[in-house]
């Protein structure tokens, strides 16, 4: 599949200059090369590098929310355990206690809903770096119009 790509006589997507090989960098302009992975059917397409998911950011938000839920459950049996050991007497000590750890338990899952957040605005960071270079190209293409 690599050869078929580098075979195949394309116009490079920043410049517009043909491109004999597209797998080799533009000589006109220095684009990168074209990967065998690309799946845009035109180059105005959305590049697979431009979606690449937040894994790592995915994994931590969900850490917190599984922490947070965790706290929850301890706060449940450390409360049991208490009333079962010593009665109604430890219920300030408890009522302190588990004030502590629902408030720990509600900053972890506010934690994991910020790096939620993270990724939608690194989503929205990359759409408008997208459109930017789209705006960019068509400015271009324009001028090359105008020109001739």
């Amino acid at each position: 599949m690599v050869e078929a790509v580098a075979n195949t006589p394309t116009t490079c997507p920043e410049c517009s200059a043909a491109r004999s090989d597209p797998s080799r960098v533009c000589p006109a302009c220095g684009a990168p090369p074209v990967r065998a992975d690309d799946k845009r059917a035109r180059d105005s397409e959305v590049r697979t590098e431009d979606l690449e998911p937040y894994v790592a950011l995915r994994y931590i938000a969900r850490l917190f929310k599984v922490l947070a839920l965790l706290l929850l459950v301890i706060l449940l049996g450390e409360v049991v355990t208490g009333v079962i050991t010593s009665g109604l007497a430890s219920l300030m000590t408890l009522l302190v206690e588990a004030v502590r750890l629902f408030v720990v338990a509600g900053l972890l899952w506010a934690g994991g809903d910020i790096t939620i957040l993270l990724i939608d605005a690194g989503h929205d960071l990359r759409v408008a770096r997208i459109l930017l270079g789209r705006i960019n190209a068509a400015m271009h293409e324009r001028e090359e119009r105008e020109k001739k």
